[in-house]
């Protein structure tokens, strides 16, 4: 009985509930949203014209344990008091207090600049925060040890940074310069060139003041006062900028978003929230933050870093912004704002494209590396409705010839919303449904969001209570908000003793009914709060150490994604790949699975700007992520799903996923002829299993990302530079998705240098080149680039793990001198034993009519043995006449 009334109870607080939800889960509503004018340190920092902020100027330059220190020693200051810019009026010397500068220099081309308040005059016992737990921790071994400082004029002083460069530090006024060492000193990036710093320091509340904010029906009542920071930083040589994730838009490069030329818009916003059916082409943030940009042109190639949790806004300069008379042309000014935190930035000096990616890479890390199932077809549904139903699809997927590799559960699987339970009516055998796929070489996954349900009865939430493990409302108390379960408490995951006690609820003995072939999906974890300012938490919630949430706002998401891969991690005694997709990511989040583009619909500028998205998530680190196949709102047409099919096979992450509104679509729910095309598509994926494979091992390596911009690997070849409607994957696959109904024809851009294979006919297309090419339903544009090889897998199974003792396939294409070379990776696909040797890693080299093959794994590797594969046979691509005879290929070399 005592179950039946709280199911009626949850029934009946789910309905009131539901309507709610009514207006949120309708559409995206921008007035729910602020923007940069209803953001008050936003609004003060945009309005300032270059150069009209008292200069600071730089005191007491000296090595201090092998970096460079100096104070930042503000002007008096002369800005005029008004209602945007209060900060003006410190009557409390908090505008002519110093700053500490440091500068670090790390190998690889890597230079770090940390300002923070002089604790020494602080006039609060409040700190500013910075952010642990993101930077590896082998950073600081790293670090170079700087011997001398010179001078460099009469107020400005160098320092060695990498071969060829070297950093600036000017005086007065305040200027940071990397630029390339020589007597002509081009620049390569600089900050505060236009005189935009600005650091709003801590101070004293006074009687008469009132730091509250409000917006809409929500206060915060920022106890700590106004405390923003901003700059400007400038990309020399630079054509484009790229990255700060995550933003939906048609174009692959970040648009201006002022200066001459630019309609009114707002800046690029980092802040992660959960967005219902976010706009298509929109600078507002969603999901994701990660405030990494690097900039591309023909004579340069460089990064920028901020580690920063807080809100941030980012302009993109139009040239001409600071002076329309005179715009300058071959440099790329941005204007980067934020409302807390201090200054820890990361400068990366390229000089190649691939070059900065792995500058970035080392200093937050490289894209974990994915268990070989992760990387095939995932199905999923909100929601599969009960066992009947998942062994149902399960079957029908075998019944059609169509292989997957993982079955997902949303929401509604667990006990009124109470995450790590079962729905006991509808999944009353959860352990025994997860080994019957797992007989197939399948696996599950279920959702696990950060938000625990108020329930004395829910024995989670009555112990994160009873040890005090909530995050905290500005009051003090456990903070109590709304989500999917009604009134939910959020754990603190600053705290690490929070994170490993999270972790240890994914065990098999805590999660009960999971078993190992059960992974984990953190939806939600922006953390979405549905009755709070823009649908998050409140700024001025606690954290560990009087942490505000503004503070740390956008790592949130970050420090759950973490600790549920910890969980997964120690559930396999640290032997088992953990599994766990994030909606929310930050700087750092490759390191610990997943990510997905968010709550999609189905429409075809949706389709369109996945491409783009994927790609700058790539550019910043995320190499494992997609969009969901068919779009999550709505109900595709048939033609879109199709292509969606055709395209989202190419994703790094490849899931299928559709609201509970929509209709069924599983893939053989549209008559024979339509289900075939996505028969084909699915097929496709898993025959290039081995390569993506082997690209997910460079990416764990080197922090060079699956899926590619072709200037990436055409850095020269200005007409890729903004081409966001084709990609390649890897360095050897291009291809052009078809984004418009009813489409006959695609204008498709081949880069120079190279020669290019369509995947389908075998016919060879010059470089450099648009080519019109009329367009089939049965596929999109795809093509090998001659001089490659890849390996493939042409024998399909229900799932990947069936394949695993199938042959290889070597598809070679041949360039003009007959030549060509590829990869190939193996591991068991599971395990951590690739880090003791067990693996195979072969480069294949076909010239002089010969195939070889060499073993490129680092002569210095731990070793454990690892089983001989077998060579199935080779096909080519190649226009010469006739054909090279097939080589012969000793199966030993394979070893």
């Amino acid at each position: 009985m005592g179950r039946l009334n709280r199911r009626s109870t949850d029934a009946l607080i789910f309905l009131i509930f539901l309507v709610f939800l009514a207006s949120l889960t309708s559409a995206w509503k921008k007035d729910e949203f602020r923007s940069c004018r209803q953001t008050p340190f936003c609004k003060r920092a945009r309005g300032r014209a270059p150069n009209s902020l008292p200069s600071f100027s730089v005191a007491d330059v000296s090595l201090s344990d092998g970096a460079v220190s100096a104070r930042l020693v503000p002007a008096p200051t002369l800005r005029q008091v008004t209602d945007d810019d209060p900060s003006a009026a410190d009557g409390d010397d908090a505008s002519s207090r110093s700053l500490l500068l440091r500068l670090s220099v790390y190998r690889g081309g890597i230079l770090r600049l940390e300002i923070d308040e002089d604790p020494s005059s602080a006039p609060t016992t409040k700190r500013r925060f910075r952010l642990p737990d993101v930077l590896l921790p082998s950073l600081d071994d790293r670090r170079l040890w700087l011997s001398r400082l010179s001078s460099d004029g009469p107020s400005a002083t160098s320092f060695f940074l990498a071969d060829g460069f070297e950093g600036v530090l000017r005086h007065d006024p305040f200027e940071i310069v990397v630029r390339r060492a020589g007597s002509g000193g081009v620049p390569v990036l600089s900050l505060n060139s236009h005189g935009l710093f600005d650091f709003e320091q801590l101070r004293a509340k006074k009687d008469d003041e009132n730091w509250e904010e409000n917006f809409r029906s929500h206060t915060d009542s920022r106890p700590h006062g106004p405390q923003s920071i901003s700059f400007d930083v400038s990309f020399h040589g630079a054509d484009f900028v790229y990255g700060i994730p995550e933003h939906a838009s048609t174009s692959l490069s970040l648009r201006p978003t002022r200066g001459p030329g630019v309609d009114e818009s707002e800046p690029y916003r980092l802040f992660n929230l959960d967005v219902f059916e976010y706009l298509h082409d929109s600078p507002f943030g969603i999901y994701g933050s990660i405030p990494f940009m690097l900039s591309h042109g023909t004579r340069s190639t460089s990064g920028f870093f901020w580690l920063n949790a807080a809100e941030m806004q980012i302009d993109v300069l139009a040239p001409g912004w600071d002076d329309p008379a005179a715009p300058n042309a071959g440099r790329v000014d941005t204007f980067w704002m934020t409302e807390a935190g201090v200054v820890d930035a990361f400068f990366f000096v390229g000089p190649g494209p691939k070059d900065v990616l792995r500058q970035y890479a080392s200093v937050t890390g490289t894209q974990a590396m994915p268990q070989e199932f992760a990387v095939a077809y995932h199905q999923c549904r909100w929601n599969y409705r009960d066992e009947e139903d998942v062994a149902a699809v399960d079957a029908g997927f075998d019944e059609h010839d169509i292989p997957y590799d993982v079955l997902w559960l949303d929401i509604d699987h667990a006990d009124g919303k109470r995450y790590f339970t079962w729905d006991r009516v509808l999944f009353p055998n959860p352990e025994e449904m997860q080994k019957k796929l797992a007989a197939k070489g399948r696996h599950m996954v279920t959702i696990v969001d950060p938000h625990i349900k108020r329930d004395d009865s829910f024995y989670l939430h009555k112990e994160a209570t009873e040890k005090g493990y909530y995050v905290k409302d500005a009051s003090g108390k456990d903070f109590d908000g709304w989500c999917w379960p009604g009134s939910s408490s959020y754990p603190d995951m600053l705290n690490p003793e929070i994170r490993e006690w999270w972790a240890e609820k994914f065990s098999l003995k805590e999660y009960v009914g999971s078993t190992p072939s059960l992974y984990i999906w953190n939806d939600m974890n922006e953390p979405s709060v549905f009755n709070g300012p823009e649908v998050t938490m409140p700024r001025d919630a606690i954290h560990m150490g009087d942490v505000e949430h503004r503070e740390l706002h956008n790592a949130y998401g970050y420090y759950f994604h973490m600790a549920t891969s910890n969980g997964l991690l120690k559930r396999g005694n640290g032997k088992d790949r953990p599994f766990v997709l994030s909606r929310a990511i930050f700087a750092g989040s490759q390191r610990y699975g997943a990510i997905w583009t968010g709550d999609n619909s189905a429409d075809w500028d949706h389709l369109r700007v996945s491409v783009p998205m994927i790609l700058n998530l790539g550019l910043a680190g995320m190499s494992f992520s997609g969009a969901d196949v068919g779009g999550f709102f709505g109900n595709p047409e048939i033609d879109l799903l199709v292509r969606w099919y055709q395209l989202g096979a190419y994703y790094p992450f490849f899931r299928a996923h559709a609201h509970h509104d929509t209709r069924r679509r599983e893939p053989w729910l549209f008559g024979e002829q339509n289900t075939a095309l996505m028969r084909e598509a699915i097929h496709t994926r898993y025959s290039l299993l081995p390569y993506y494979y082997t690209l997910f091992r460079e990416a764990a390596v080197t922090g060079i990302p699956v899926m590619r911009p072709l200037w990436l690997e055409f850095p020269s070849d200005k007409e890729t530079y903004d081409n966001g409607e084709a990609f390649l994957v890897g360095s050897s696959l291009l291809v052009h998705g078809i984004y418009e109904k009813d489409q006959k024809s695609a204008s498709v851009y081949l880069p120079s240098g190279a020669s290019w294979f369509n995947l389908r006919s075998g016919v060879k297309f010059d470089g450099g080149v648009s080519h019109k090419l009329a367009v089939s339903e049965d596929s999109i544009p795809s093509f090998q680039r001659a001089g490659t090889i890849i390996p493939r897998k042409d024998r399909f199974r229900r799932s990947s793990t069936q394949m695993v003792n199938d042959p290889y396939t070597l598809v070679i294409a041949l360039n003009g001198s007959l030549a060509a070379e590829g990869e190939l990776y193996i591991d068991d696909g599971k395990s951590y034993d690739f880090e003791q040797g067990a693996y195979i890693h072969r480069r294949f080299i076909f010239a002089d009519r010969k195939l070889t093959s060499i073993d490129i794994r680092p002569s210095n590797r731990a070793t454990r043995n690892f089983p001989q594969i077998a060579l199935w046979r080779e096909s080519y691509f190649s226009d010469c006449h006739p054909a090279p005879k097939k080589p012969w290929l000793n199966q030993e070399i394979m070893k």
